[in-house]
This record gives structure tokens, C-alpha cells and sequence, in this order.
């Protein structure tokens, strides 16, 4: 058997790769490289963040993994007095779901223990690791919330300066919690941790509680599916963004073409703001996302989430895969670190809007709409796992790729190299929607922005916020085919022979 694996970080394929070495399928793989990840992609992923995930079962059934952080059950008490939704800072904070999220994925096939990933990440933290250079640059782009903050400034300074790429990250208040949680798993959601976190978010204005913490848990339901032209798109349902990466692949089925797909995003944003907010805590109108329904909405723009995400992708022979997409949403968080235990938490209640008419409306227990947009496409012979970091750009993103992925003449490293071009506002540095393009990409894609009134602006060169994509692929009858890291990231794809 062979397993194919792609992450963002090599430390994490080699994670990987020793869980196959181990008796692990693509799950295990899978985790062991996502755990890893927190240790050596701070910037983009931690123990207090989120994780959305899509596992395939050998029995063709694919299964959403929803980790989605809730509101403190308090949190109308201070929320009534905000102007708008803090994108820093405790009030920025929702329960971490990506522990949840992590025991939910091994409970739906793995065959080695989850304390097996969290013993081998905190040796990674406790020993140290090398700052690559996407973490170089997520330091210097948030350096001064770095030296605001004590528990970031003591893990992520030396002598007073910031890291540098090469430099030794050492992380032992972090190799401890790791260590805690796989001897206790309750111990993050119901212990010490918990206690911890709580702590410090209470000290900086939270709301949070032992309860709120203890009361959490992940979501495990059917994916979402469609049938797109010979395709089968699997996505998760909401608060993901996933619907509306299918309702902008079909209107590029629909009308094939760069501009026309650029088109059906700029709907597709719209859709977005319209529509979508936590099923569990009101209506959501999925029909409407999957149709792009673009009715007008007038919300606050959201932060820039530049470094938010990283997405781990695994397939086997056994029919096991799965798209791990976890997240701190802006880089480094909401800026806030617990020193005792050295996880830093994210910010992804910054995604709230405190318009009551909103669909994302600030609620206690509330989910705020994920940026995260995991998916598997099947088309004929072929599978294709996808994950990607890219903030609210990640369906057009994939949008972009994933038909060519699904065409077996494709080379997926080739792929990945082209150019691409994203649309956003103030997540892309700007005051209003603006496509922004990096070299080479077609003009017809530039001329439609400008017929549609959009922002025009480019990227020097292939950037980060043009996503970090990962991919693997199988074939029903050949098995195992290949694998691509995205080249803007600090990744490689592995195809590991299993014994």
C-alpha cells in the first residue's frame, strides 16, 4: 500500500511519515502531520485554534469534521457595549475546537493512538525546530503584537529581537500541554488546560468559563455533495464556507472560462455575506449559497487573515482520505499566548458581526462563518484531496484548480505553479473589493474586473495570500498516484510506501 501525503511544513511530512512507518493509514498520517504543524507553523495553526475536515471511509462515505469554536455563554454581557466585533484580544476568542476535532478524526478510522502525534509534536517543541521563512515573515508582519504580548514575546523574541529564519524555536511550556493531553485527553477541554486558558482570556476580558470549555464539542456529519458537471464535489456544511466553493466550481461549469469564473466570485462573495452563519444557532440558507444568491449585504469587513491556515491532505489504498484544514484565522491569533501552557489561541470570533440581521450575528454558543473550505472531488477513475490557506479567498482558489486536478493528464506540480488571482477587501489590504493577481495571469481575468467595477492590484510576485494549496490524488484502479505542496509555502508531498 502506498500513501500519499502533502503538507505545508516538511517537519510535519516527516511527522507523517513516521506514523506510516509506524502501521498508519492516511489518517494517521494525517494527524501526526496537523499536530506537528502547531509546533512548527505557529503563525497559521495552534492547539487554541479550529480545524474543519472531510474524511473518506472505504466504504465511499464521507464524513464532515466540524471544529468550530462557540461563543463563551456570556459573551452578551460585554458584546451589547462593542461597536464592532474585537479582531484581537479576548473578545476574539471562541472555545478551540482543533483538539476535538483531532479526536474526532481518529475515532472515524485511525489505527494508532492520537497520543502517539501529541508525544512526537511535544519531543518537536521541547527540543526545538528552525523558524522557516514563512513563520520569518509572519513575525515580522506582526511584530508588534509579538512584543505585546508576554507569552508571544517569550517563545518568539531572544535578547530582544525576533526570531529569524534558522534561529532555534523552542517551545517547552507547549511540549508539557502536549504531553498532558495525550496522558489525559479531557485535560484541554476539562483540566489544568482548560483552567488555564481561562485564566489568561478573564485576565485580558473574556468571558470565557471552565463550563463553556467543558461543554464544547466537535461536529461529525455528512459532507455536503454535489454533483458538478461529471463531477462529485464533497465539501462541509456550514458554518464552512464550502457551499459556496461549489456554487462558484458550477457556474464555471456552467459558463467555462477565467472571467466568467471570476464573475461567479464576485457573486460568490456576496453570497457569502448573505448567508452564512451556524445552523445551530439560526436559519441558514444553503440552497441560496449553492446558487450564489448575491441579495445585497451591508456588513462590516473582516480583518486581514493573512498566514491564517494550513491544510494537511492524505489518501491511501485502503479507500481511507482526508483534508485537514486548521486554523489561528489572522496570523499569530487574536496576539494572545498563555505562558503556563504555551498554546496560542485564535481570533476566529473576529468572523462575528454584532448586526442582529446578520447571519453571522454574535450569539452565546454561536459558531462565526469559517473561512475554512476543505473538499474532495471525484470524477471518474479519480479522487482528489484538497486543502488550502487562503482566508475568505479559498474557494476561488480552488475553484481555479480543482477541475485541472481531476484531469489525470495534469501534472499537479505544474498546477500549482501557475499563477492565480484572488478578490477581497480589507482581508487583502483594501477599502473595497479588489482583484489582485500575480504575474501571468490572463488579461481577460483583469478586463472583467474592470467591467464589473472592481479594485485592480497586483502582487509582485506568487504570494501567500494566493493560498498554500495541497493536493493528492488516486485513481480507483492504479491506486495512489501523486501528490503536490504548494510552492508559496514552506512545504513538499511525499507518496510513502506503506508496510
Amino acid at each position: 500500500m502506498t500513501i500519499a501525503l502533502a503538507a505545508p511544513h516538511h517537519a510535519a511530512v516527516e511527522a507523517g511519515r513516521s506514523a506510516i512507518a509506524a502501521g498508519g493509514n492516511a489518517l494517521d498520517a494525517a494527524l501526526a502531520a496537523a499536530a506537528m504543524l502547531t509546533v512548527v507553523y505557529p503563525h497559521q495553526c495552534a492547539v487554541g485554534g479550529d480545524l474543519i475536515a472531510l474524511v473518506r471511509r472505504p466504504d465511499g462515505s464521507t464524513v464532515a469534521v466540524v471544529a468550530a469554536g462557540t461563543a463563551p455563554a456570556a459573551i452578551a454581557d460585554v458584546a451589547a457595549a462593542w461597536t464592532e466585533v474585537p479582531r484581537a484580544g479576548a473578545g476574539s476568542v471562541t472555545v478551540p475546537g482543533m483538539f476535538a476535532g483531532w479526536q474526532a478524526i481518529a475515532g472515524l478510522g485511525a489505527v494508532l493512538p492520537l497520543a502517539r502525534a501529541l508525544e512526537d509534536a511535544a519531543a518537536a517543541a521541547e527540543e526545538g525546530t528552525t523558524v522557516s521563512a514563512g513563520l520569518d515573515r509572519a513575525l515580522v508582519s506582526r511584530a508588534d503584537a509579538i512584543f505585546a504580548d508576554p507569552g508571544l514575546r517569550d517563545v518568539f523574541t531572544r535578547d530582544g529581537a525576533l526570531l529569524v529564519e534558522g534561529d532555534a524555536l523552542v517551545q517547552p511550556a507547549l511540549a508539557r500541554s502536549l504531553r498532558r493531553m495525550a496522558t489525559d485527553p479531557h485535560d484541554f477541554y476539562a483540566g489544568d488546560i482548560a483552567r488555564s486558558l481561562v485564566e489568561t482570556l478573564r485576565a485580558d476580558g473574556g468571558t470565557h468559563t471552565v463550563d463553556d470549555f467543558a461543554g464544547y464539542r466537535a461536529e461529525v456529519t455528512e459532507a455536503l455533495t454535489r454533483e458538478i458537471g461529471d463531477a462529485r464535489y464533497s465539501v462541509a456544511p456550514p458554518p464552512s464556507v464550502g457551499a459556496i466553493l461549489m456554487g462558484v466550481a458550477a457556474a464555471g461549469e456552467r459558463e467555462p472560462g477565467a472571467a466568467e469564473l471570476l464573475e461567479a466570485s464576485v457573486l460568490g462573495v456576496q453570497a457569502r455575506g448573505a448567508h452564512l452563519g451556524d445552523p445551530a444557532a439560526g436559519p441558514v440558507d444553503v440552497e441560496a449559497m449553492l446558487a450564489l444568491d448575491a441579495r445585497p449585504f451591508r456588513g462590516p469587513l473582516e480583518p486581514r487573515p493573512q498566514g491564517d491556515t494550513a491544510a494537511v491532505v492524505a489518501i491511501d489504498d485502503d479507500g481511507f482520505a482526508v483534508t485537514i484544514v486548521q486554523s489561528v484565522y489572522q496570523t499569530f491569533g487574536s496576539g494572545l499566548l498563555d505562558p503556563a501552557t504555551g498554546i496560542l489561541l485564535h481570533n476566529r470570533g473576529g468572523a462575528f458581526s454584532i448586526d442582529p440581521a446578520s447571519p453571522a450575528a454574535i450569539r452565546p454558543g454561536a459558531r462565526p462563518p469559517h473561512t475554512l473550505a476543505p473538499a474532495i472531488v471525484d470524477r471518474g477513475d479519480l479522487t482528489v484531496v484538497a486543502g488550502c490557506q487562503g482566508g475568505r479567498a479559498q474557494p476561488w482558489i480552488l475553484a481555479q484548480l480543482l477541475p485541472d486536478a481531476t484531469d489525470p493528464a495534469v501534472d499537479l506540480d505544474e498546477l500549482l505553479g501557475r499563477p492565480r488571482w484572488v478578490i477581497g477587501d480589507r482581508d487583502l489590504g483594501h477599502d473595497r473589493l479588489t482583484l489582485v493577481t500575480e504575474p501571468g495571469v490572463v488579461s481577460e481575468v483583469v478586463e472583467r474586473a474592470e467591467f464589473l467595477g472592481l479594485g485592480i492590484a497586483s502582487f509582485p510576485g506568487p504570494a501567500d495570500e494566493a493560498g498554500h494549496v495541497q493536493l493528492v490524488r488516486r485513481s480507483r484502479t492504479a491506486g495512489v498516484r501523486d501528490a503536490a505542496s504548494d510552492p508559496r509555502a514552506d512545504g513538499v508531498a511525499a507518496l510513502v510506501p506503506a508496510s
